[in-house]
Formats: C-alpha cells, sequence, structure tokens
C-alpha cells in the first residue's frame, strides 16, 4: 500500500484489485501478490524523476466500467509536472453507470477537484500566473457533454454535483483535450496491459533507471 502511494504508481491498480479480496483471501490472491513483489524486485532501481521535461502541470483522466465483476467502475488519474508525476489515483466509483460517457464524465469530475487544488498549490509555490491547466481524456462523448454543455436526456438522472466539470470547464480553470487510448497514460492505473504497455506509461509517468548520471529509456532486466 506504501509503495502504491507514495512511490510506485505502477503497481496501483494490481493493489486495488488484491485490496478486493482481503476479507476472503485464496491461494490464487497469494499467487498474485508474489508477482507483485517480483516485479517490485525486477524494477527496485526504477524511480520517479523529474526534470526531463519542461511543462506546466499535466492531468489525464480515464476509467474502466467492464473489467469488473462488481459493475463499478474504476476510476483514475494522474498529474504529470516536469516529466514526472505528481499525483495519482485509482478506485471504485461509487455507483453504477449506464454508459461509457458517464463512467468518464463522473472520473473527469473527481479528476477536476483534485486537478483544481493541484493547480492552486502549484501556483503559490512556483509564483505563476493562473493559466488553464489542461486535462486529457480519451472519450469524445465526454469531452462532447462537458465542452459544449449538451444537454441530453440520458444525462438527467446524474447528481447535479457530477455536472462540475462543465462548471470549471466553462469558467476557464480546465482545458479538455483528447487524447487517444494508446497514448492515455493513466491506463496503466485503470487495466491489465501488457508488458510494453505498461513499460511505456511507466516511462510517461517519470519512472526511469538512472544509470550514471543519465536516464536509461528501456527498463533492462525489468
Amino acid at each position: 500500500m506504501y509503495a502504491s502511494v507514495v512511490t510506485c504508481p505502477d503497481i496501483m491498480f494490481a493493489v486495488l484489485m488484491l485490496l478486493q479480496f482481503l476479507e476472503n483471501l485464496g491461494e490464487v490472491h497469494w499467487e498474485a501478490v508474489k508477482w507483485v513483489f517480483h516485479y517490485l524486485s525486477g524494477t527496485r532501481d526504477v524511480t520517479l524523476t523529474y526534470g526531463g521535461e519542461q511543462h506546466d502541470l499535466l492531468g489525464f483522466t480515464d476509467a474502466d466500467g467492464a473489467s469488473q465483476e462488481h459493475c463499478c467502475a474504476i476510476s483514475s488519474h494522474t498529474f504529470i509536472m516536469d516529466g514526472g508525476v505528481v499525483s495519482w489515483s485509482s478506485c471504485k466509483q461509487e455507483l453504477v453507470t449506464l454508459s461509457t460517457a458517464e463512467v468518464e464524465y463522473i472520473a473527469a469530475m473527481h479528476t477536476a477537484k483534485e486537478g483544481i487544488w493541484l493547480h492552486r498549490l502549484t501556483g503559490d509555490i512556483f509564483s505563476s500566473e493562473p493559466e488553464p491547466m489542461t486535462l486529457y481524456c480519451d472519450n469524445q462523448a465526454m469531452l462532447k457533454l462537458a465542452q459544449d454543455d449538451n444537454y441530453h436526456a440520458c444525462m438527467k438522472h446524474i447528481d447535479i454535483h457530477y455536472h462540475f466539470i462543465c462548471n470549471v470547464v466553462e469558467r476557464g480553470l480546465i482545458e479538455l483535450q483528447y487524447c487517444p487510448t494508446n497514448d492515455m497514460t493513466v491506463d496503466i492505473l485503470t487495466k491489465v496491459l501488457s508488458h510494453w504497455k505498461v513499460t511505456q506509461h511507466a516511462l510517461r509517468l517519470g519512472l526511469h533507471c538512472p544509470c550514471g548520471g543519465v536516464m536509461e529509456l528501456e527498463w533492462a532486466g525489468c
């Protein structure tokens, strides 16, 4: 838990899945735990690294509602600054939604709340001028709902507090942009991925192998 929350965002999804079985552990869960430790052992030289890129706070939001038996979607977000992740989360949504657009819409609302707080915090620390924070999403329907104030009958059952994302976009606090699914960094916190995808997204989160002061772009031996 400590590693997934503080230093290793790449194991957050695996830890989230294992936590669901704390009250009814079995042999298969213990084997999964050992695989997590095996992964941590293989990536023990990988560290969060900052300064490889120079950019303001960037947010990524995503959700996956099709892979879980409990029917509650998995929401996740990451915020990256200067080439390294500064905040990340992966959790079950509190309600069962009726469409993919709703899943992404609710995930974006929670991401926006975290993003506004981080944006203000970093602005105070670096004394920078307030500019809209960029938030990336890979769902076109959600972007249209949040940006165009596009009322739709299928959304009228959603509680009003979830429409917070529309308000912050209208006020210019957040600028929503589309990000192709293959480039969605936060996927590593949302679903099971292939090895090369995990490596790709971990690098984008700022997890690198330092070697003589030079950041390696490949996870040799991981």
